[in-house]
């Protein structure tokens, strides 16, 4: 007994307390190795975001604050933009501010296109334009579905007319129906002829408190129809299609531009699950905007 004691008293201690420990030890490293990395996955989430440049439609109807958080879900990426007319978008995306417009203006983008700021435009939706005014209608239009005998109309009866006056898409459409008439208005020279220098919105409200007549998007018109005391008086001109794009700009000429970011959206947009979004949204019963995506990204 006494060598049988001796014998276990001076064996070596067995090795798995310092195993457990040692384990313990790589498992608390680990642990704190992948929360690490996870806090480093959510930042740079949380850090990646485009900024697009927009019309003001998109916004005041809506579609942008419901598309922009879906996109989110699905690829971690924020949209933040900013809304103004579509030769205002250019003119901030020629600068580098932008990494991408959604405009509607196709003789405002194919110059910006020309001069080599876009990456790639591609088709994404479609809706129309109308000619809204007093249900009084002094210029006579109701009814119309040509929209440059409506705007002579207004003119011959010098009727009340607001136009947003700020080289947005609508103002670009505007100013092709006075040239279809023959004649250009101007606010210095035509008191009944009023410019605006806002927004849809904006513009919209104004027309109603002064019974004017003014163009708009029926996106912006039907999204804020119930507070108008404004008509649809012409409407189904195929010259009112109101066709909208959406631009990456070129990162070769502006090198600070988040091309992955802006290229994901861009797909997106036009892909079916962003076409099906488009095409779903609507407001008081009405279809805002019609698909037509095409990825030339």
């Amino acid at each position: 007994m006494g060598r049988g004691s001796s014998s276990l008293e001076n064996r070596s201690p067995l090795p798995w307390p310092g195993f457990i420990t040692t384990w313990r030890a790589a498992l608390v490293v680990t642990v704190i190795l992948a929360l690490a990395g996870l806090a480093v996955t959510v930042q740079s989430h949380a850090d990646t975001h485009l900024v697009l440049a927009a019309t003001t439609d998109v916004r005041d109807s809506g579609l942008l604050d419901y598309l922009g958080p879906l996109f989110q879900i699905d690829t971690g990426i924020q949209v933040r933009y900013v809304a103004v007319g579509t030769g205002q978008a250019l003119d901030i995306a020629r600068r580098g501010d932008a990494d991408m417009v959604l405009t509607h203006a196709p003789s405002l983008e194919l110059p910006f296109m020309a001069e080599g700021h876009g990456l790639c435009r591609s088709p994404l939706m479609y809706n129309r334009f109308l000619i809204v005014g007093p249900a009084s209608d002094p210029g006579h239009i109701r009814g119309l579905t040509n929209a440059t005998e409506a705007f002579r109309r207004i003119w011959q009866t010098n009727s009340t007319f607001y136009s947003r006056g700020d080289e947005s898409g609508t103002n670009v459409k505007e100013l092709q129906i006075w040239a279809r008439v023959g004649y250009t208005p101007s606010p210095q020279n035509d008191s009944w002829y009023n410019e605006t220098g806002q927004g849809m919105a904006a513009t919209l409200t104004i027309a109603s408190e002064k019974a004017g007549y003014t163009l708009t998007d029926e996106a912006t018109f039907y999204t804020l129809a119930s507070a108008l005391p404004l008509d649809v008086l012409v409407s189904g001109d195929p010259f009112l299609a109101n066709h909208y794009h959406v631009i990456v700009v070129n990162p070769a000429v502006h090198p600070t531009v988040n091309e992955d970011a802006a290229l994901s959206f861009a797909h997106w947009l036009v892909s079916e699950r962003g076409q099906g979004l488009i095409g779903d949204y609507e407001v008081a019963g009405h279809q805002l905007y019609t698909p037509e995506g095409q990825d030339r990204c």
